[in-house]
């Protein structure tokens, strides 16, 4: 969208949206159609305007179901290796 609308983006901003959008994409919620408001909070740090959003919103849907998937898949994903860690970790305390 930088290059849409002709803005140049120092190393500096291109930093900050890598940061931006990693913060982000740990803590969104896994529910359709958050990743629209996520990138406009990116868009706005770095100067771009939010109208751009307009020109990728007809193919966002597909995208933002499998942003879905892949949040809930890691948010899954993350509970059993927490569920197995504590298990383990009791099944330690128990022994000794």
């Amino acid at each position: 969208m930088a290059q849409v609308y002709g803005i140049d983006l120092s190393i500096t901003s291109l930093l900050l949206v890598i940061v931006t959008a990693v913060g982000a994409s740990i803590g969104t919620p896994a529910t359709p159609g958050v990743g629209i408001v996520i990138l406009s909070m990116v868009l706005k740090s770095v100067g771009i305007p939010t109208g751009g959003i307009a020109l990728i919103i007809g193919v966002d849907r597909i995208l933002d179901m499998c942003r879905t998937t892949v949040n809930v898949s890691g948010d899954l994903t993350a509970s059993l290796v927490m569920n197995k860690w504590i298990n383990k970790q009791d099944q330690t305390d128990k022994n000794l």
